[in-house]
């Protein structure tokens, strides 16, 4: 079974190792995500959730509904009204609206996760679009017309509107980079870095063992030798097989049925970097460029202005 649910860190596995685990009084308990319970504290309506948040307590977002093998379970009554992103929830508490001078009309709608809010942010509204974010670890989301889901390789799809927001996280990243440079020997290894020449070094930068995507292989060791004697080279050669890495994580996402990738933000720490950013567009063969918005309090704005128009 690949369902998204069956990771160990899913929702669900959190809940049911709650419930069988746990001897207070049930009847009175419903299962609130961080976000439902921060807007919870806005609207004061118990147990309104989004198809977002909601994905990995086994939400269907394509039938729009539970499905009947978790409706089934004694403990499906915890779980919380389901909504789409965006949607208008109710009118702000009066107390909070009075505390903090906001009008009367003032609404509140359903949110989504963070990651989502930051793929808005980043204004990448047609199929094709990606955004790859940077940081200690490389997260690729792709938007898809078509659904994909895989938990072999950690691969899961949300719901955005009518599309799909295809998703995958390597253990590559940021944080080998930081083991090995300061962030001022980064900056300045990188200007002597040509990006239009490829490196022959082949590198799978990981901190420890174990890759799930684009590769999935728990006992996956990192190989970062052999080191050539410049740091330039060295540097080169990393940034270059991580270049790879998030390549072969855009073909996998193909191979799995997803609409094929035609242009990539970057969102991140490794997003200024603009040699490291060459060398991506250079491997990738497509065009690659910051994001110029990358908060996901800005793309969860856009999200509540869609809402209330």
């Amino acid at each position: 079974m690949n369902h998204t649910v069956c990771s160990g860190s899913s929702t669900l596995c959190k809940l049911v190792s709650w419930w069988n685990n746990d001897d207070s009084d049930k009847k009175s308990t419903m299962l609130l995500h961080q976000a439902d319970w921060l807007l919870w504290l806005l609207h004061g309506q118990l147990g309104v959730s989004d198809y977002n948040n909601a994905l990995k307590v086994g939400y269907d977002p394509e039938a729009d509904s539970y499905p009947d093998w978790l409706l089934s379970q004694p403990y499906a009554q915890l779980l919380p009204m389901v909504k789409a992103p965006g949607t208008s929830i109710g009118h702000l508490k009066g107390d909070i609206r009075t505390q903090f001078g906001f009008s009367e009309d003032c609404i509140v709608c359903t949110g989504t996760t963070d990651s989502i809010a930051a793929f808005l942010a980043a204004r990448a509204t047609k199929p094709g679009k990606a955004v790859t974010s940077l940081g200690s670890t490389l997260a690729i989301k792709l938007l898809s017309t078509t659904r994909i889901e895989d938990a072999r390789y950690g691969v899961y799809s949300h719901r955005l509107d009518d599309k799909w927001l295809v998703g995958g996280a390597s253990n590559t990243g940021g944080a080998v980079l930081k083991e090995n440079f300061s962030d001022e020997q980064l900056e300045k290894l990188s200007e002597h870095i040509n990006p239009m020449e490829a490196s022959p070094l082949d590198y799978y930068p990981l901190k420890s063992v174990g890759e799930r995507f684009p590769v999935a292989n728990p006992k996956m060791e990192p190989r970062l030798h052999p080191r050539p004697e410049s740091d330039v080279e060295y540097l080169h050669g990393i940034l270059e097989s991580i270049a790879r890495i998030e390549a072969k994580a855009y073909m996998l996402l193909k191979d799995l049925g997803a609409t094929q990738v035609d242009e990539v933000f970057t969102a991140g720490g490794g997003a200024k970097n603009d040699k490291w950013t060459k060398i991506r567009e250079r491997v990738l063969g497509l065009p690659v460029s910051r994001a110029t918005q990358t908060e996901a309090a800005y793309g969860a704005a856009l999200l509540a202005l869609k809402g209330c128009q």
